[in-house]
């Protein structure tokens, strides 16, 4: 614990610092201006500075610089601004007084000083420095975590595929660190690739971690049986499992989720109470629409595929509901403009990122919600 003194008047100096240590507060240090103050408080690494020094006891007047302009400079500095001033004065000119609290001191003392009032005021200083300095350790500390679970959640995301014949791109724009969007795909063998797009219920840490658990549980299900009549039941069910043993929050996601043979040309889908996405299928464009609920709602659910056929090329553009809400605000325009995006077949010299198909950088700018833009392209 470290207590800093600035009072131009050596004898104040002496008198605090006798009352503190006859009270066992011996880690003190005094200086005779605010300029020393700072000398010293920015000579050494921050983090030090920071974690030794506890409370400054400081005049209001100085020469050169008053402790009321030494405040406001202490404010200045982010590694100082949460140390504690305390203001100590001969002024009873309380507009004085009051300048000095508003340009960041917590609390003020009369000369001469009082050494109960000193001790009182100086144990709530201390006590505020440490609350504030234990959420600053606990703030690191959770956004150390949300950092590596962000990092892990990413991992588990597919990386493009771009083959003669087929294309595979995400765009993933999380609103937070952590995301309840997620995507993946997986070769099944040299002609069928599984793919799924899902949106899970709310944000942050809890839908990240189901993220993170259906995304283990899919991978299972589809090397069990790639089919999308048996992965999506298999998905609610793990889902409905989860929400048994958590009867508070009930988890669910929607999503599209489809299986693509390059060799029978076919794309084979259930659509999972998500929003529609589009297919050009041979210059035509069909609509990827909803044939169930969404996943985790009931204990059964209904999953009847539907086949898309196509003898030249088919292009899939799927999102998530954040991409939709950016484009709400024009209604049926918004729709229309989507549709006008998936009717073009796109060229891979002119992808970049799926998202730009579909939203202007101003309205990936502004986006309050998570999203994600899957291009898929067989042909």
């Amino acid at each position: 614990m470290g207590i800093l003194i600035v009072d131009d008047n050596e004898a104040n100096l002496f008198v605090i610092e006798k009352l503190l240590g006859r009270a066992g507060y011996t880690d003190t240090l005094s200086f005779t201006s605010a300029q020393d103050m700072f000398t010293y408080l920015l000579s050494d690494n921050p983090f030090i500075i920071e974690e030794q020094v506890d409370v400054i006891l400081m005049d209001i007047m100085m020469p050169e610089m008053d402790g009321i302009e030494a405040c406001r400079k202490l404010q200045s500095i982010p590694h100082l601004k949460d140390i504690p001033v305390i203001f100590v004065t001969a002024l009873e000119d309380t507009s004085k007084v009051v300048e000095a609290l508003d340009a960041g001191g917590m609390d003020y003392l009369m000369k001469p000083i009082k050494k109960t009032e000193l001790l009182a005021r100086l144990r709530v200083a201390l006590r505020l420095k440490y609350e504030k300095d234990w959420h600053k350790k606990q703030e690191e500390k959770i956004s150390n975590e949300l950092e590596l679970s962000m990092n892990v959640q990413t991992s588990l995301l597919s990386e493009p595929i771009e083959k003669d014949n087929l294309l595979m791109k995400a765009s993933y724009s999380p609103a937070f660190k952590l995301a309840g969007d997620m995507y993946y795909w997986y070769e099944i063998d040299e002609n069928r690739y599984a793919a799924i797009l899902l949106d899970m219920m709310g944000h942050g840490i809890s839908a990240s971690l189901v993220c993170m658990f259906i995304s283990s549980v899919l991978r299972d299900s589809i090397r069990s049986n790639p089919d999308p009549e048996y992965v999506i039941p298999e998905l609610n069910r793990w889902m409905n499992s989860l929400n048994i043993h958590n009867q508070k929050i009930p988890y669910y996601f929607t999503g599209i989720y489809l299986v693509i043979d390059t060799s029978k040309r076919t794309v084979e889908y259930i659509n999972a109470g998500h929003p529609s996405g589009y297919a050009l299928v041979d210059g035509q464009l069909a609509d990827i629409a909803s044939s169930t609920c969404a996943i985790g709602f009931f204990e059964e659910i209904k999953a009847e595929k539907q086949i898309l056929s196509y003898n030249e090329s088919v292009q899939l553009l799927i999102f998530t509901d954040g991409v939709y809400e950016a484009v709400d605000k024009y209604e049926e325009a918004g729709i229309s403009y989507l549709k006008t995006a998936a009717a073009s077949f796109m060229s891979e010299a002119r992808i970049t990122e799926p998202i730009d198909l579909v939203l202007t950088a101003e309205q990936q700018a502004t986006a309050s919600d998570d999203m994600c833009v899957i291009l898929i392209q067989c042909h």
